[in-house]
């Protein structure tokens, strides 16, 4: 039984302690209100992890930490943790939504079809994946490639936090709906918001389709050149090659 079941089966307990000891009449131990509240509800108790107290001195470092993560349930059938890769220090970071079937069995984020036409759009800006940094905002495979539900991006938001701080790019570039939804916020639209500047941990933020989308409709590449030239503009980065449908 891992730390976060254990921790659950003893609340369950609690729980039950209580409740029975109120129906036979007995007093029990002063809650207040909204506990008491909580306690009632029938729900599982959702626990936090607790990176964002803790000190990472590197990404490997923090790697290491979430290599046998078991905080949510997409831990149990995944292979292999897929955290990220790229300059430990790189002046922009791709965040994109959840590892697919192939990141999966290699724990490298990207390396499918998609990840392919990432790397070109990379290329087409003057830079290379190896200058870059790219990660997604759950580090586990979601079953049937679903989309991830908001309580295990919640459980993994704090180590993307963790990412951000130890690499402190110039720019974040969110690659999909689920990354704009989880770092600008919860009503984001895809098709409506992308290609303005957002902020997230004090870091000038772009949200732009993800990659996967422009091999389903390959006419978004020119919105997303478009939002990749905002990006080389901050940076300064000069005579791009382009991208061509």
């Amino acid at each position: 039984m891992s730390a976060r079941e254990e921790v659950m089966d003893l609340v369950g307990q609690i729980k039950r302690q209580l409740i029975n000891s109120q129906e036979i009449g007995l007093d029990a131990p002063f809650l207040s209100t909204a506990r008491l509240n909580y306690l009632k509800k029938e729900r599982q108790l959702e626990i936090a992890p607790l990176v964002e107290e803790l000190y990472f001195n590197s990404l490997e470092e923090l790697e290491d930490y979430i290599s046998d993560c078991d905080r949510c349930k997409l831990s149990r059938e995944r292979k292999n943790t897929v955290f990220g890769e790229g300059l430990a220090d790189a002046r922009l970071v791709f965040v994109g939504e959840a590892p697919g079937l192939e990141e999966d069995l290699t724990g490298k984020p990207f390396v499918g079809l998609a990840g392919k036409l990432l790397t070109d759009i990379i290329k087409a800006m003057g830079l290379t994946r190896e200058e870059v940094y790219i990660c997604n905002i759950v580090k586990c495979h979601p079953p049937h490639n679903r989309d991830p539900e908001p309580d295990e991006t919640g459980m993994c938001l704090p180590f993307l936090k963790a990412q951000i701080s130890l690499i402190r790019p110039e720019i974040i570039c969110t690659l999909g709906r689920i990354s704009a939804q989880s770092l600008v916020k919860k009503d984001f639209k895809i098709t409506r918001d992308r290609g303005q500047w957002h902020s997230f941990m004090g870091t000038p933020l772009i949200p732009t389709y993800h990659p996967a989308y422009l091999l389903r409709y390959p006419q978004a590449k020119r919105d997303v050149w478009e939002d990749m030239q905002q990006i080389m503009q901050k940076l300064g980065l000069k005579d791009p090659r382009g991208v061509r449908d």
